[in-house]
């Protein structure tokens, strides 16, 4: 049974549906009966429900009257391209193809360009279609500008929706969370019971998956990347504050708590930072702090024999956490703070800092411009299907063929499955819709009166039922509005409808013939492929990042030339696997309860990273005893070869579980022990990922 849309959903709808008619009845009525400009009318009706309803913008009334005010000279752009390609249906398909993936690939650059790309297409399609009429384009433009501008004035002014919690703001909560919790375990009744519980939960709010879409920083641009950077190391943060809150307790270790007290500082200063929006320091003191920390914890006082395995492993456990603190505060002051060097900070791991903004949008479109990502092959299918609903509409001389066109774009899914389904429901819409819209027009005949007093009503039920009850209700009660609409521009008979009805059958047609053979499996086969392709790429990582930490790697140092080589691979696969795994979260499933957990397939590739930019670099005593070094290398290897096993996602997952560091002896260097308990906690954590990824037992979380 679908699920109904709740309270708050409902008057969203209703507001939305509130500013949309009254910007569009605002532009129709005066261009169709005061100035007698039929055409003027038409794109001054349209603009608002492109970028009102085909587009609904996410965010604040202020940011979608500023993302539609950016929007209306690419619209009048694309309604002028349109004019002038109409001249002939190739011309015209042409036009389609490249303007269609442009617009669809586009919106990988960010939320903004993904938003619009649906309604911007709309004004290629209204403009490309016959009769040829360059005369027109002055009428067209004016009614794009009248339509565009009356929506932004709505957007701001009427009914506007309550602000909604920004991601950073989310980050910031979270930052306090975890700064109490620093400072909580500093003292002697620690944590208190459930911190670990409360920790995980205040994480898991920061997944994109909790938030709508607009709101999400996926953006190519420097301020969108580190905010996203910042959230992961938040979420990162926070796990393991909550396995350090569940630890059992050891024996005070100062070096520690003033390392936690560095954290809680940090931590507080980048929530106000993000909670102000201004520059915030970098992690100078952070580091400074870890350090001291390296140098304090291989000391061993006179007196005192080897530490315990318990103490090493919470200090491997608070190390870790402060290192995920530097990340969050340098992403903070990236975000806010501009272009701006990082000394001492791995470069790769901030690789877009330094960057220009055209470099960095030129990287996210060059990166995707494979077959394998899913933003090129929802950018082909779009393009495909509408390049073929074109050339259909223009060699069969449909009229009103721009409705095929529209039923292509609004119908279509990532899979065929999907796909299928919504056209089965608009179909039926449709054939209801045109039903009433046939004996409307017959009982009203001419009476265009009648047609103006029933448009506004007509479109606030519309666009308020539509959005909220799917395919069917949406396509019926879209029938009946531009039905109204059009009886009012040139006079109709029942046969409106009943082209309707041809129309969006033809273009359901195309539709579903491209979701059957573009890609049919949407991000479903993709996620699982490109999530075997990182596991493969993070594998050699984890012996090559083992290697340098002890001085063993390529040139002597985590700096070789095959280290930077699976470096780049894994950030690369990573990025692919996020977007696949994005767009299979908005998928419906019909394998329930069968598909293994990609998020913790995904966790192991960005641990992977970080330990490769953060264990070779801290200063270590690299003359490990040979059992030491023995054991380092296999139990890397071990974690590389489940690695590659986790790839092929076997039924019964992958069992994995290091072999605890050898003792060593009582004359051990100290800092042999913190590189061995370092190591220990990176790989015991893979391996957990690797575990819980390659599971099929449950549905991807």
């Amino acid at each position: 049974m679908p699920k109904r849309p709740s309270l708050a959903e409902s008057v969203g709808a209703g507001r939305r549906a509130v500013r949309v008619t009254a910007s569009a009845a605002a532009g129709f009525y005066p261009a169709a009966y005061l100035v007698d400009q039929p055409v003027t009318a038409v794109y001054a009706l349209f603009t608002p429900i492109a970028l009102g309803v085909l587009s609904p913008l996410p965010g604040s009334g202020r940011g979608r009257a500023a993302t539609v005010l950016w929007a209306l000279p690419a619209a009048a752009a694309l309604a002028a391209l349109g004019t002038a390609l109409a001249v002939t249906t190739w011309a015209a398909v042409a036009g389609m193809l490249l303007v269609g993936f442009g617009l669809a690939f586009g919106a990988v650059c960010g939320p903004r360009p993904a938003g619009t790309a649906p309604g911007l297409l709309l004004f290629y399609i209204l403009a490309c279609f016959p009769p040829f009429a360059p005369q027109t384009l002055p009428q067209r433009l004016a009614g794009v500008a009248i339509g565009g501008l009356l929506l932004a004035l709505c957007e701001r002014t009427v009914l506007p929706d309550p602000p909604q919690p920004s991601y950073r703001g989310r980050i910031a909560d979270v930052l306090d969370l975890a700064e109490h919790t620093a400072v909580a375990l500093t003292r002697t009744g620690g944590a208190g019971h459930g911190a670990g519980g409360r920790l995980r939960a205040a994480g898991r709010e920061l997944r994109f998956s909790r938030l709508p879409a607009g709101a999400r920083p996926t953006g190519a641009g420097r301020r969108d990347r580190a905010l996203a950077q910042a959230g992961s190391a938040t979420r990162r943060l926070v796990d393991q504050l909550a396995a350090l809150c569940e630890m059992p307790r050891a024996a005070a270790d100062t070096a520690s708590q003033q390392l936690l007290r560095g954290v809680a500082d940090g931590c507080g200063g980048a929530a106000r930072s993000l909670r102000d929006r201004r520059p915030a320091a970098g992690p100078e003191l952070i580091e400074e702090m870890i350090a001291a920390f390296l140098v304090s914890r291989e000391t061993t006082p006179a007196g005192r024999g080897a530490r315990p395995r318990e103490l090493l492993r919470r200090q491997s456990a608070v190390l870790t956490i402060a290192v995920s603190a530097v990340t969050v505060r340098t992403a903070v002051a990236l975000a806010y703070g501009g272009r701006r060097p990082l000394h001492g900070l791995p470069r790769e791991q901030f690789w877009y800092a330094g960057l220009p903004a055209v470099r960095l949008f030129s990287v996210r479109l060059s990166g995707n411009l494979t077959r394998r990502s899913v933003v090129f092959q929802n950018a082909m299918r779009t393009a495909l299907g509408l390049c073929a609903a074109r050339l259909v509409a223009g060699s069969l001389d449909l009229s009103h063929g721009f409705w095929v066109l529209l039923a292509v774009l609004t119908l279509g899914r990532t899979t065929a499955g999907a796909t299928w389904s919504t056209v089965r429901a608009a179909v039926v819409g449709t054939l209801a819709g045109a039903l009433a819209a046939g004996l409307l027009l017959v009982e009203a005949g001419g009476a265009t009166e009648v047609y103006a007093w029933l448009l506004v009503p007509m479109m606030l039920v519309a666009f308020t039922v539509g959005p909220l009850e799917g395919p069917a209700w949406a396509q019926g009660l879209f029938t009946l509005v531009v039905s109204v609409a059009f009886a009012q521009i040139a006079p109709v008979t029942w046969r409106l409808a009943e082209m309707r009805v041809v129309d969006v059958l033809t273009g359901s047609a195309v539709g579903l013939l491209c979701g059957v053979l573009a890609w049919p499996f949407g991000a479903r086969a993709e996620a699982r492929r490109s999530m075997a392709a990182l596991l493969c790429a993070a594998g050699p990582l984890v012996t090559s990042t083992a290697a340098a930490t002890t001085g063993d790697g390529d040139d002597g140092g985590p700096g070789g030339e095959e280290a930077d080589r699976a470096v780049r691979l894994t950030r690369h696969r990573l990025r692919i696997a996020e977007a696949a795994y994005a767009q299979y979260r908005t998928e419906p499933s019909s394998e329930s309860g069968t598909e293994p957990d990609y998020l913790a397939a995904l966790n192991f590739g960005a641990r992977v990273l970080v330990g490769s930019h953060w264990l070779p670099r801290t200063d270590r005593v690299r003359e490990l005893p040979g059992v030491a070094r023995r054991w380092l290398r296999e139990a890397a290897g071990e974690v590389e070869a489940a690695g590659v096993r986790a790839a092929g996602f076997p039924a019964g997952g992958v069992r994995i579980r290091p072999a605890p560091p050898p003792d060593l002896a009582p004359d051990c260097p100290p800092g042999a022990l913190s590189l061995l308990s370092d190591m220990e906690v990176w790989l015991d954590a893979l391996a957990a990922d690797l575990r819980a990824g390659a599971a099929t037992g449950g549905r991807p979380r």
